[in-house]
C-alpha cells in the first residue's frame, strides 16, 4: 500500500476540525496533514472554514503557528538563494496609510551591503500595497519569473516583486478563503500568512513594523504588541534573526496618498528631503535591516550608515538601477513629471481656526481608494495618478479657509465623495493636543523582551 493511501486513512479533517472546536491542540502533523490536503483539493472548502472559525474562537499556541507557518510556507517554493554571499534580510509592514517605507528600504538596505529579496502584496482595503507604487513606474515589472528575480538580487542587491504562483500556495488559498468567511482578523492565521510568504523567500531576518492606531489592521497597542511577539517567536523557532518595532499609524505616514504620489514621496526621501516622519521611519527600519544583516554593529551604527547613503546619492543610485533592471524608466526618477499625473486638483480647506487634533487615518486610506487609488475588490484595475496630499499634521496650526489637502482626481463625482471624507477625518481643536504620540512605540525582540533601541 502507498504511503498516500496509508496517510489519507489515517487523516480525517473532521476529527481535527472537532479537535480545535474543543480547544485541543494540534499536533504538527495534524496541521500538516490539513494543510496538505487542502491546497491539493482533497478536502472542501467548507471543512476548512470550519476549522478557521474553531482557530480564530479558540486561538493556537506557539507551537501550532510554528507548525502552521512551516506547513504553509512547504506548500510551495521556497527559494535557496545561499549562492549570495551577503545576508538576506527583508522588512514587512502590517501595512497603513501612506506607507511607502518598503521602496526606500530595498535600496537603502542593499547600498549597505544587505541582499533583500522582496516579494511584496497589492493593496486591499484602505491600505496601499507596495506593488501598485511600484506599478506606477512607467514599465516596471513586478512579476518577474524567479530566474529573473534572482539575477535583478544578484546584478543591485535588491529586487521587488509580487508573489509567484510556486510561492505559498496554501496561503493564496487559505487567505481568499478567510476573506468571505469572518475569519482574517486572528493572529495566529495572520501570522501564520506573513511568515510564510516572507520565509519562502530564503531570507536570514526579517524586521517587521508592525502599525498601531486608527489608520492600522491592529487599532491597539496591545493586539499589535502581541501579533509582533507572535511573529517574531515564530521566525525564531525558525532560525531567523527578527525584530519588530511597534509604530503608530493613527495619521498617514509622509504627506501623500495614492500610488505615484507616493513615488514621488520615495524619491524625496532618498534625495535627502522628504517629511520628517518618514525620513525617521526609514533610517530606523533600515538601521535594524543593516544591523541584522551584519552591515553594522549596532543600531545606532546604522543609522548614521543609513543617513550616509542618502547623502552621498548611493541609496537613490540603488533605487534607479533597480527600477532599470525591471524594466522601469530611470528618467521618471530624475524627472518626476514623467510619473502618471491626474488632470485635476481640488482644495479641502479648513472651516475653522485652531489646530490639528487628528486624522482619522482609516477614512483618508478609503478616499484614496474612492478616487480610484485602491481596490475593494482584488480584480479591480488601480488609477496610479489620483490620492490626497495632507498639508497639515497632527498638531499644525490650520487658519479658517486655509488648505488641508489637495486631491487629485480624474473623474469629479469621485473627487466630491473623497472630499468629503477628507474634510470630515481631519478634526480641529482650539488648542494644540496636549501629547504627541512617539512615532515608535516600542521594539520587541526574543520572545516577547523588549530591548533598549541600540541593541
Amino acid at each position: 500500500m502507498s504511503h498516500a493511501a496509508t496517510h489519507s486513512q489515517a487523516f480525517r479533517a473532521i476529527d481535527v476540525i472537532r479537535k480545535k472546536r474543543d480547544g485541543g491542540e494540534l499536533s504538527r502533523n495534524e496541521i500538516e496533514s490539513l494543510v496538505h490536503a487542502y491546497t491539493l483539493g482533497d478536502i472542501p472548502d467548507y471543512q476548512v472554514s470550519a476549522w478557521l472559525m474553531a482557530v480564530v474562537l479558540r486561538g493556537m499556541n506557539r507551537a501550532e503557528t510554528a507548525a502552521l507557518t512551516d506547513a504553509m510556507l512547504h506548500s510551495g517554493d521556497v527559494l535557496d538563494l545561499s549562492s549570495l554571499s551577503a545576508k538576506k534580510v527583508d522588512k514587512h509592514s502590517t501595512g497603513g496609510v501612506g506607507d511607502k517605507t518598503s521602496l526606500v528600504l530595498a535600496p537603502l538596505a542593499a547600498a549597505a551591503g544587505v541582499a533583500v529579496p522582496m516579494i511584496s502584496g497589492r493593496g486591499l482595503g484602505h491600505t496601499g500595497g507596495t506593488l501598485d507604487k511600484l506599478e506606477s513606474i512607467p514599465g516596471f515589472n513586478v512579476n518577474l519569473p524567479v530566474s529573473q528575480f534572482r539575477r535583478v538580487l544578484d546584478t543591485c542587491g535588491c529586487a521587488m516583486i509580487g508573489q509567484t504562483a510556486e510561492i505559498a500556495p496554501a496561503d493564496r488559498k487559505l487567505y481568499a478563503l478567510r476573506d468571505v468567511t469572518g475569519t482574517v482578523e486572528s493572529p495566529y492565521l495572520i501570522c501564520a500568512s506573513i511568515m510564510s510568504k516572507k520565509l519562502a523567500e530564503g531570507i536570514d531576518a526579517l524586521v517587521l513594523d508592525v502599525k498601531t492606531g486608527s489608520g492600522a489592521f491592529m487599532k491597539s497597542d496591545k493586539d499589535a504588541a502581541f501579533l509582533a511577539e507572535l511573529m517574531v517567536e515564530t521566525g525564531e523557532r525558525m532560525g531567523k534573526q527578527m525584530v519588530a518595532l511597534i509604530t503608530d499609524m493613527d495619521q498617514p505616514l509622509g504627506h501623500m496618498v495614492g500610488n505615484a504620489l507616493e513615488v514621488i514621496e520615495v524619491i524625496e526621501v532618498l534625495r535627502g528631503g522628504g517629511p520628517e516622519d518618514l525620513r525617521q521611519l526609514c533610517i530606523e527600519l533600515a538601521a535594524w535591516m543593516l544591523l541584522l544583516g551584519g552591515a553594522s554593529a549596532s543600531v545606532s551604527e546604522g543609522k548614521q550608515k543609513s543617513e550616509e547613503l542618502i547623502a552621498s546619492g548611493k541609496a537613490l543610485e540603488k533605487f534607479r538601477h533597480m527600477v532599470e533592471l525591471q524594466g522601469g524608466d530611470p528618467r521618471s526618477i530624475d524627472d518626476m513629471d514623467r510619473l502618471p499625473k491626474a488632470q485635476h486638483t481640488i482644495e479641502v480647506v479648513s472651516a475653522e481656526n485652531g489646530y490639528v487634533a487628528s486624522w482619522e487615518c482609516e477614512s483618508v486610506g478609503t478616499a484614496c481608494v474612492i478616487l480610484g487609488g485602491g481596490r475593494e475588490r482584488k480584480e479591480d484595475s488601480v488609477d496610479p495618478a489620483v490620492g490626497i496630499v495632507l498639508h497639515k499634521k497632527v498638531g499644525d496650526h490650520v487658519s479658517t479657509g486655509e488648505s488641508l489637502a489637495t486631491i487629485h482626481y480624474n473623474s469629479a463625482a469621485l473627487a466630491a465623495s473623497a472630499r468629503q471624507r477628507v474634510q470630515e477625518s481631519c478634526r480641529i481643536t482650539d488648542s494644540p493636543p496636549a501629547e504627541r504620540r512617539p512615532l515608535i512605540h516600542r521594539v520587541i525582540r526574543k520572545s516577547g523582551e523588549k530591548t533598549e533601541w541600540d541593541a
